[in-house]
């Protein structure tokens, strides 16, 4: 194993604050939550959730609610603009969004996209163009409507666009009585976790400043990778929604889906019911996380509570369903793996060696 040192890598010290991101997301949360009263009493828009799970679900009456998410890609876009490729990251924005719907059980029917850019360039906007509609016809959604921003005063960069930034909002429909917040999900659930692309669009800060301190570092072939450090950070983030509403007309029973995204496998702790998790099923890391561990001085709970680790979702379930899990991933692409499993330890997460203590807490050694 890997030991921290002196001289190792962490979020901290790549200016990314997680602590005081989330102490301000609890300032800005205030006025938020005030925002879900407004329509009480309306009959339609009503949020049926309150605020911090991956998605939320507005009451359209008559049974079926609509589920909403918002996020973008981070800065995974500097790694397309020192790669001069723009083709894949359309389908990260679609995948951001969409598989944070299907955690609520959510169908995605639709994404808006905002393009914000220092200067117009029509060649990188055809291949931002042909990554979304690539990702619209994996997921089987339509971009309707979105928004052009030339903001050259306010965004810089490196490439032609001077400076690029893009982000979604997708919905998707979901029957209120079938909506997933987690709130069944009860100690002795099997958790099966289905295998990520790689990095996805989460940790690219670390994950810049330890693979590619300079630009000229993305084209570096990098033999553990099989390909140069660029090409393996824009590997496209999986699309999962096939998978998942599959799995949600098949009737059989899930108790939540979790995307695993920023901060890692405390996303696991998102859930609505008082349970922890044991994850000691973890399959042999993907390279890059390898890599990353080595050449970043990375401790294991530094890698977990950042990275996905090979891992992109998780099913969470009855024990009985676990085979279906597996060979429901297996018919769509995915490799997965069983887990871990669900425990009466609320809001903890234990991995080998280590453990993830609290809905807001972090990721250390185990006790």
């Amino acid at each position: 194993m890997t030991k921290s040192g002196p001289d190792a890598i962490d979020y901290g010290k790549t200016g990314v604050d997680t602590r005081a991101a989330h102490s301000a997301l609890g300032r800005l949360g205030v006025s938020i939550k005030e925002t879900l009263k407004l329509r009480d009493g309306k009959a339609v828009g009503r949020p049926l959730r309150g605020l911090g799970y991956y998605a939320n679900v507005l009451d359209l009456g008559g049974g079926m609610g609509l589920a909403v998410s918002c996020d973008g890609v981070g800065t995974k876009l500097m790694v397309a603009e020192a790669m001069g490729r723009y083709d894949t990251i359309g389908i990260d924005c679609i995948a951001m969004n969409v598989n944070d719907l299907i955690c609520v059980g959510a169908e995605p029917i639709a994404m808006l996209d905002y393009l914000g850019v220092g200067k117009i360039d029509s060649e990188v906007f055809d291949q931002v163009g042909r990554g979304l509609l690539e990702g619209c016809r994996r997921s089987g959604i339509t971009i309707p409507g979105g928004e052009i921003a030339q903001i050259g005063e306010m965004i810089q960069g490196h490439g032609p666009t001077r400076g690029f930034d893009i982000v979604g909002t997708a919905v998707g429909t979901v029957p209120t009585d079938r909506m997933l917040f987690g709130q069944d999900v009860r100690p002795g659930d099997v958790v099966i976790g289905v295998a990520s692309s790689g990095l996805h669009s989460n940790g690219y800060t670390l994950a810049r400043r330890i693979l590619a301190p300079r630009i000229e570092d993305y084209h570096r072939f990098e033999p553990a990778l099989g390909r140069t450090v660029g090409e393996e950070m824009l590997e496209p983030t999986a699309l999962y929604v096939s998978l998942a509403v599959e799995l949600f007309h098949s009737k059989r029973p899930i108790h939540a889906v979790c995307h695993i995204t920023g901060d890692g496998y405390m996303n696991l702790t998102r859930v609505e019911a008082k349970v922890g998790f044991v994850l000691d099923g973890f399959p042999d890391s993907p390279a890059v996380f390898k890599l990353l561990e080595e050449r970043g001085r990375l401790p294991k709970h530094e890698l977990y509570e950042v990275f996905n680790m090979g891992i992109g979702l998780c099913l969470i379930g009855p024990p009985s369903e676990a085979q279906a899990y597996l060979d429901l991933a297996k018919k769509h692409g995915f490799s997965a793996w069983r887990l871990g499993r669900v425990t009466d330890e609320d809001g903890v997460v234990r991995i080998p060696q280590h453990k993830v203590v609290g809905k807001q807490g972090r990721l250390g050694p185990a006790e």
